[in-house]
């Protein structure tokens, strides 16, 4: 069985291309996908080279770990059956690349403990859960505060700014700087740096990735206040040590999602608790990879590109 994928060869070095997929075992799926989506952050570095070393990581790769589509073929031991439509967090079920990410791709093979049940009404949208679970993961749990400051008005701010809304807290400010991006906020503002003289946040999430926004951000918080860091960052990371000595400033690291986030995710969007829409701003057909590819990553217009392998010659 095989099956067309985005394939990227090296840094800059992608292509559309024919794959053979692993057999699928009595507890794996046969998923066609439908809509996929590209990450701006961990997908960019892979795109570029400038990831640093990952365990599984390496050329020739499949990327892609945002992508939704509909069962096809389920193994006896699961609990799917055709027809029901899924969130696919990647695969790796291809012989002759990588699939570290592996869910940019027409058809894929996968553990079914992996995907999670979606409504197929969600369409391109349903491909955005892993990005949500990622917003939802950082603000979850024990002795985590809501975000009084977000940085950075993309996909992940505005989720964390969504999501902040929906748990009953009050609205949050966020931050940015490229005016491409200031629209599209839902009941909460979004402000230049620059004008916004506060300097008592007592939680502030970077969702920008951009490390050398530390020490500015460490001026802003409140005494015993907290930074967030939600993004991805390539360097290391540092910052003055008085202005944090005088602040008491906490630090947090905010990690991958996991199944629980999904899941909850999942339902907050079912119930209506969480609008995903408004957030793909460009969607392109699988055919034309390489440009949806350059546009996601050069575009500052370009909020979230879908991938749609519906519209492809091979659906």
């Amino acid at each position: 069985m095989q099956t067309t994928a985005v394939i990227l060869r090296g840094p800059k070095e992608l292509e559309l291309g024919r794959l053979t997929l692993s057999e699928p075992g009595p507890g794996d799926l046969v998923v066609e996908i439908s809509h996929s989506g590209i990450s701006t952050g961990t997908e960019k570095l892979f795109y570029t080279g400038r990831m640093p070393p990952f365990p599984g990581m390496g050329y020739p790769l499949v990327p892609g770990y945002e992508a939704a589509g509909e069962v096809v073929e389920a193994g006896a031991d699961t609990n799917f059956r055709p027809g029901e439509w899924v969130f696919v967090p990647g695969a790796n079920c291809y012989q002759e690349a990588r699939g570290l990410f592996g869910g940019s791709a027409r058809r894929v093979v996968t553990a079914a403990d992996r995907v999670t049940r979606i409504d197929a009404g969600l369409g391109p949208e349903g491909a955005l859960l892993a990005l949500a679970a990622t917003a939802r993961h950082a603000l979850a749990g024990i002795n985590k505060e809501m975000p009084e400051l977000i940085v950075g008005h993309g996909v992940l701010g505005r989720l964390l700014a969504r999501l902040t809304l929906a748990a009953g807290a009050p609205a949050p400010t966020v931050w940015e700087i490229n005016p491409d991006r200031v629209a599209g906020a839902r009941d909460y503002e979004v402000l230049h740096p620059d004008n916004d003289p506060r300097k008592d946040y007592r939680t502030i999430y970077d969702a920008s990735g951009v490390g050398s926004l530390l020490d500015s951000l460490i001026t802003r918080i409140a005494r015993g206040g907290e930074v967030v860091l939600a993004g991805f960052y390539t360097q290391p990371l540092s910052f003055a040590f008085p202005p944090a000595f005088m602040k008491e400033a906490r630090l947090r690291i905010a990690a991958e999602w996991d199944r629980d986030d999904l899941i909850a995710t999942r339902t907050l969007v079912e119930a209506g608790a969480l609008s995903l829409s408004g957030l793909i701003t460009h969607s392109v057909a699988a055919d034309d990879a390489s440009v949806a590819y350059e546009t996601a990553f050069n575009d500052p217009a370009c909020l979230k590109m879908i991938l749609n392998w519906g519209a492809s010659h091979d659906a």
